[in-house]
């Protein structure tokens, strides 16, 4: 069985303080996490080794039991229990290497007495790495699924098997935004994070929306009414007469509105387009032309 040295997989020296041990381990655990080592095995492999050993440094209790033998052993050599006059069964699953196990035992495992060194047969349940792993997805939602709230069902691939995942999200969602979803809830160890993307044919800009509106030529230049869809429902706008393409009309408190209920505004972008033309109006245009 290979020996662990904690302190040299934490880089900090025996002597070292709780606080110090902390900010090794942070620094540690934000070098190997998944999110900057995506498909890494190497990377998981340390990150479990990190998690396992601050596990222990970062517990009075387990830290001192621990450092009854580890002087006499460096990281990598061969620690056999059997040279103590003790026998060691490994019940598995406990998330940690069969070496702590060794140390600190586990339901069903451990040295078979609990005298050895103070008691290093003591239970130790429901051990696991503090780590859960992280399934980063991305969903696209439309400006109006975002407003008003909503629900879908995803496929997906996570940690290598194919599931559904009911993705729920509330009404005034902005674009970024990340949904947190426990992935016990579909046999999944770890946490799904689903950042929401918001695209739609109308443009969104902080709680601001810009939507098209088409008008003809001779309702850009005369004026006209319209009636047009807004979250609260139809409204009529006036256009104003001899209005030019690309300028905006602003309907106040029309726009988006977020979760905490703030309200964004609705522009209206002018958008003139010709329409199909009979033969005597396109003699009309073509009159206007040559004048």
């Amino acid at each position: 069985m290979q020996y662990k040295d904690y302190y040299e997989i934490l880089g900090v020296d025996k002597s070292a303080d709780s606080k110090t041990i902390k900010k090794a381990y942070r620094k540690l655990a934000k070098k190997y996490h998944p999110d900057l080592n995506k498909g890494s095995e190497e990377a998981a492999e340390k990150l479990k080794e990190v998690n396992e050993a601050y596990e222990v440094l970062s517990d009075e209790d387990k830290r001192k039991k621990y450092d009854q033998f580890g002087s006499a052993y460096q990281d990598g050599m061969n620690f056999d229990p059997s040279n103590y006059g003790y026998t060691y069964t490994s019940s598995g699953g406990s998330g940690f290497s069969d070496f702590f196990e060794t140390i600190f035992g586990r339901s069903g495992g451990g040295f078979s007495r609990d005298s050895f060194f103070g008691g290093f047969g003591e239970k130790f349940s429901n051990a696991r790495p503090k780590t859960r792993p992280r399934y980063n997805l991305e969903q696209n939602l439309t400006i109006a699924e975002a407003y008003h709230g909503g629900q879908r069902q995803i496929p997906v691939s996570l940690g290598g098997q194919n599931t559904t995942i009911k993705l729920k999200w509330p009404a005034g969602i902005t674009d970024g935004k990340s949904i947190k979803i426990k992935g016990d809830k579909f046999d999944i160890h770890g946490d799904i994070y689903v950042k929401i993307k918001i695209s739609d044919k109308d443009k969104l800009e902080g709680l601001n929306i810009t939507k098209d509106l088409v008008v003809s030529p001779w309702e850009a230049y005369f004026g006209t009414k319209k009636t047009i869809d807004t979250f609260d429902g139809k409204i009529k706008v006036s256009i104003p007469e001899r209005i030019q393409t690309d300028k905006k009309i602003r309907l106040r408190n029309k726009g988006f509105k977020d979760m905490k209920g703030k309200l964004g505004d609705l522009y209206l972008k002018i958008k003139i387009k010709n329409p199909e033309l009979t033969k005597d109006q396109e003699e009309i245009y073509k009159q206007m032309m040559e004048e």
